[in-house]
């Protein structure tokens, strides 16, 4: 990557005030200016892989992807710059992981685009972390605190599910279709034909709710999954669980870690234009 994100540039109109902080990077990390970044040290959490790609290249074991953030993962940061994410559930999600992790005191910055919300800091971390607007360019707003009380976080509470067709579906904040079945994949379910053999990848699999609706009207398929959101892939592996399939489930930005061949390939990947996913702005 090399052009910075509107969030970015904000945050480059303060680049002086970074330049002792020991940050942690986290939420929505669509460029590489925390590799960039002048500061004392630097590290980064994301739940997406093709994000994790990018800048373990310059980071190295300093960028983490998983789904839950650690205490190693925040080791010695003073400070943390929290890119606003589109989906308020995942916001909450990850900056209750964060700030569980980070000790009191800690420098909190929150920088988002207006239109994503990013407003919904100030109330989100009243509790924890009271904000301040500090900047306002590039319809962004950049938000700063400290850190005065740590949440308890569990990340069990966070877990959702529902039924399509007797099938249970479990999800997180994060995941394409978490409230329910979108018009593309009742779609495209219509389509699968029973009793199909061989190997199958579903790419992009959101919750997994493809593969098992596939798996249940064609047992003898076997199943490889994968998506770039670690709460997806997760809530996969827990979607095939729940519903007693096999498949084989990873992170992988579209094909970059897949192997082998298949039979077939099935997918709904979500795109997005700006805030809304571009399945909601095209006509049915």
């Amino acid at each position: 990557m090399s052009a910075f994100t509107p969030a970015s540039e904000v945050l480059l109109r303060h680049s002086d005030d970074f330049e002792q902080s020991r940050i942690l990077f986290a939420g929505d990390l669509q460029d590489d200016l925390p590799a960039r970044l002048d500061t004392a040290a630097s590290r980064a959490h994301t739940q997406q892989f093709h994000h994790w790609q990018v800048l373990s290249r310059q980071m190295g074991d300093n960028a983490r992807f998983s789904l839950v953030a650690t205490a190693d993962d925040v080791a010695d940061c003073d400070t943390l710059i929290y890119y606003w994410p589109k989906n308020k559930p995942e916001a909450q999600f990850q900056l209750m992981n964060l700030l569980s992790l980070l000790p009191v005191g800690t420098d909190i910055f929150v920088v988002g685009e207006n239109r994503s919300g990013v407003r919904s800091a100030e109330q989100m971390l009243a509790d924890y972390a009271p904000l301040n607007k500090v900047d306002s360019a590039r319809r962004c707003g950049l938000y700063f605190g400290r850190l005065e009380k740590q949440p308890v976080f569990d990340a069990n509470k966070f877990w959702g599910e529902y039924s399509v067709d007797g099938l249970t579906v479990k999800t997180l904040p994060g995941v394409f279709s978490r409230d329910g079945l979108d018009v593309g994949s009742q779609l495209l379910l219509s389509t699968l034909t029973p009793h199909t053999k061989g190997k199958v990848l579903d790419v992009g699999c959101g919750a997994g709710v493809l593969s098992v609706a596939f798996a249940r009207h064609s047992p003898k398929i076997r199943l490889t999954l994968c998506d770039v959101s670690a709460p997806a892939v997760e809530a996969s592996r827990a979607t095939l669980a729940t519903n007693g399939v096999e498949g084989e489930v990873f992170a992988s930005n579209v094909f970059s870690e897949v192997k082998g061949r298949f039979d077939m390939i099935i997918s709904n990947r979500r795109s997005t234009m700006g805030c809304k996913p571009a399945w909601m702005r095209r006509k049915r």
